[in-house]
């Protein structure tokens, strides 16, 4: 039993829940906080079902769509579907309860957050599609991750506002910089199979500077997210430690060194994802 639930939670990604959570929290916390309030327990709980059925959804139907593209790469011939740990109806059967747990999570808490969920499925399962012929690809991710922090804060209110716009933009950037980064793993297999990617396009050297400004849009957006909310100094501080982290996984890699890649792209993420979470609550705390 614990094998088997490895084995699926190896095909999510489970752990890689740590990049959009924390942003879906922040949308949560800084909303709440506009009304004078803490989030409610069920609040929480509704959008933690949300993004969990959302993310999942998305993995798995990803790792369905690319099965055949896995298969062919060296580096992803070993992911559960190739291998046959998991089987493809099982991959279906996972995606369609994952937007089953999905939908009954958003139609608890808003009207809005309802209405919005057919557009945010879309997005969520087209991805995969994608890389097949554009290289913008990673900015479809980047649009579909930066909605988890929009969502957080919809979900509280019911409403759009500037505030969730200005941290959806920050997760778009984000996330286009750390997938390019992600992507010059797989150049040489994606120019050979036309894969779309921007490494592939652009070539290693001229992604990781697309990467790099892409970073430096996210720290810019960071700031200006905390204009726009009215934050106080705490969040200010986690922003400048984040600006931090994103230029220290540009300086351990280039295009002549990518062994630290898978520590650019997840560990240094990781812990930037988890800084906005305690920069945001210690902002609404000591406001």
């Amino acid at each position: 039993m614990q094998a088997r639930l490895k084995t699926y939670l190896d095909f999510v990604r489970f752990e890689h829940t740590i990049f959009a959570l924390p942003f879906a929290y922040a949308g949560m916390f800084f909303a709440a906080q506009s009304q004078g309030r803490w989030p409610t327990f069920l609040e929480f709980l509704w959008i933690t079902l949300a993004m969990a059925g959302a993310r999942t959804a998305a993995m798995a139907a990803n790792r369905l769509i690319d099965a055949g593209i896995d298969a062919a790469n060296p580096r992803t011939a070993k992911r559960e579907i190739p291998s046959g740990k998991i089987k493809p109806v099982q991959a279906v059967i996972l995606t369609v309860v994952s937007l089953g747990v999905l939908w009954f999570a958003a139609a608890q808490l808003n009207p809005l957050a309802l209405k919005l969920l057919p557009i945010a499925v879309v997005f969520l399962i087209l991805y995969p599609y994608t890389k097949r012929f554009t290289w913008l690809c990673h900015a479809w991710l980047g649009v579909t991750d930066g909605a988890a922090a929009a969502g957080g804060w919809i979900a509280i209110t019911g409403m759009w506002h500037p505030g969730a716009i200005a941290l959806w933009l920050v997760v778009i950037f984000w996330m286009i910089g750390l997938d390019v980064i992600y992507a010059t793993q797989d150049y040489d297999f994606d120019r050979k199979n036309r894969v779309q990617s921007i490494p592939a396009r652009f070539g290693i050297p001229d992604s990781l500077k697309i990467a790099a400004w892409s970073h430096f849009l996210t720290f810019a957006l960071l700031i200006y997210s905390g204009y726009v909310i009215g934050t106080s100094w705490a969040f200010y501080l986690a922003a400048v430690i984040m600006g931090g982290i994103l230029l220290y996984e540009h300086r351990i890699i280039n295009p002549k060194d990518l062994t630290k890649v898978n520590i650019a792209f997840f560990d240094a993420n990781s812990w930037l994802a988890l800084t906005m979470l305690a920069g945001t609550v210690l902002d609404v705390i000591l406001r």
